[in-house]
C-alpha cells in the first residue's frame, strides 16, 4: 500500500496502520474503497454491532412491558416477577341465573337469611318451650280451633269451584265441630260415624283450580314462603271472616293474640322439619321446592289427582281427594299387598308410596337356595311342622 492510502486510513478510522497482510487482504477483496476498509478492519469496539441488528424480529409471545428477548417463549408473569403468585390472579365468574319461577331469587335469599336468623334466635326457643310446656292434646286442640275458624272460607271456595258436595261436607264439619267438638277444639267430624276429613281450600286454590299459575315466588319477612297468586288469595281469605262474622273478629285485641297463637302453633308443629331444611346444602332452595310442590299437590287434589312424595311444610297436612283413595291400591298393583305371617301391620301407607315390610327378609340362605333363586322366593310359603 502506498503512503497516501495509509494516511487516508489513519485519518478516517483513527486507528494505527495494521500489518501488511491485512492491507493486502483489503486490497484483494474490496480494493481501495473506504467502506470496504472499515467493514473488514478488525475493530474491538465494532464487535457489538451485529447484536444491535438482531432484535429487529418482534416477539409476540413476550408479555407487555417485558424487554427480555433471550427466551420469549418461556416468559410468564410469574417467571418475570417472583413476587407474583396465585393471589394476584383475578377470576371472573358468571352469576347464577335465577330460576324461571323465582325472578327475585337474590332478594328472597337475603330475606330468607334474615328471617332464619331471627327465627333461630327468638322463635325457635319459644317454639320448643311451647312444645314442651303444653301437652300434645292441648296443642292439637288449638290447631283444630283455628282450622275450624277457616271452614267458612273453605265452604265458599268449594262453591266457587262448583263442588256442592264438598261444600255441604265442609258445612257439616263446621256445624259438628263447633257444637260437638267444643268450638272446634276437638275434630269430631273426621271420626266415625261422620268420616268428614279436613280439606284445605281458599281463593288461591280457586284461582289455581281454574288454571291461574302461581306467578313469581316470594319469601317475605312475616308471611314466609308464598307466590303472587297465594298472597292475593290469602289476603282475601283473611278479610272474609271478619267481614262475614263481624265482632269479635274485627277487634285488634282479639285478632292479634289469635294470629300470634296460630303462627306459634304452626311454627312449633314444623320445628323438626325446619331444622332438617336448615341442614341442607341449599336451605333456601330446599324450602322453596317443598312449598311449591305442596301447593301443586293441593291444586291437583282438587282435580282428583294425587302428587306422590310430598313433604308438608305448613298447614294441618295434605289430605286425599276422597275416602276411596285411602283404601285404593297403589297404581300398577292389581291387589293390595298382604302382610306376611308373624309381621305386625305397619299401618296405612301414604297413597302412591311403596309399602314397606310386605316381604320378609330371608334368613341364612342355603347353597341350594343360592343356586336356584326361584325356589328361594317360594320358600317362605312352606310351613315347617
Amino acid at each position: 500500500m502506498s503512503l497516501p492510502a495509509a494516511a487516508v486510513v489513519i485519518l478516517m478510522t483513527g486507528q494505527p496502520v495494521p500489518d501488511a497482510p491485512a492491507y493486502m487482504a483489503v486490497q484483494d477483496v474490496v480494493g481501495t474503497t473506504t467502506a470496504g476498509i472499515t467493514a473488514t478492519t478488525p475493530d474491538p469496539q465494532a464487535a457489538p454491532a451485529p447484536q444491535t441488528d438482531a432484535p429487529a424480529v418482534p416477539t409476540p409471545s413476550a408479555p407487555e412491558g417485558n424487554t427480555t428477548t433471550t427466551a420469549p417463549s418461556a416468559a410468564t408473569p410469574e417467571a418475570n416477577d417472583p413476587a407474583a403468585g396465585p393471589e394476584s390472579v383475578i377470576v371472573v365468574t358468571r352469576p347464577e341465573p335465577a330460576p324461571p319461577g323465582d325472578p327475585l331469587q337474590h332478594l328472597n335469599v337475603e330475606s330468607f337469611k334474615a328471617v332464619q336468623a331471627v327465627d333461630k334466635a327468638v322463635l325457635e326457643p319459644v317454639a320448643k318451650a311451647y312444645n314442651k310446656g303444653l301437652p300434645r292434646p292441648v296443642r292439637k286442640g288449638l290447631r283444630n280451633f283455628f282450622s275450624n275458624l277457616g271452614e267458612p272460607v273453605v265452604f265458599a271456595a268449594y262453591l266457587l269451584q262448583f263442588k256442592p258436595g264438598k261444600a255441604a261436607e265442609t258445612a257439616g264439619r263446621f256445624v259438628i265441630n263447633t257444637t260437638l267438638g267444643v268450638a272446634g277444639f276437638v275434630d269430631v267430624a273426621k271420626k266415625k260415624p261422620f268420616n268428614l276429613p279436613y280439606r284445605p281450600n281458599g281463593l288461591a286454590n280457586v284461582l289455581g283450580y281454574y288454571g291461574v299459575g302461581p306467578g313469581p315466588y316470594f319469601y317475605l319477612p312475616i308471611v314466609g314462603p308464598t307466590t303472587l297468586r297465594d298472597i292475593i288469595g290469602d289476603t282475601v281469605d283473611k278479610l272474609l271472616l271478619p267481614a262475614a262474622v263481624g265482632k269479635p273478629f274485627t277487634k285488634p285485641a282479639v285478632v292479634l293474640p289469635m294470629t300470634i297463637m296460630n303462627q306459634l302453633g304452626e311454627r312449633a308443629a314444623f320445628d323438626e322439619q325446619i331444622n332438617k331444611i336448615r341442614d341442607e346444602d341449599r336451605p333456601y332452595a330446599a324450602y322453596r321446592d317443598l312449598y311449591l310442590k305442596q301447593r301443586e299437590a293441593e291444586i291437583e287434589a282438587l282435580h282428583g289427582r294425587i302428587v306422590p312424595d310430598v313433604v308438608p311444610v305448613y298447614g294441618p297436612g295434605l289430605k286425599t281427594p276422597g275416602k276411596a283413595d285411602e283404601t285404593k291400591a297403589p297404581e300398577g298393583n292389581e291387589a293390595a299387598p298382604v302382610e306376611p305371617a308373624g309381621v305386625e301391620p305397619t299401618g296405612a301407607e301414604p297413597t302412591g308410596a311403596k309399602p314397606t315390610g310386605a316381604v320378609p327378609a330371608p334368613t341364612a340362605p342355603t347353597a341350594a337356595a343360592t343356586a336356584q333363586p326361584a325356589p328361594a322366593q317360594a320358600a317362605p310359603a312352606v310351613t315347617t311342622p
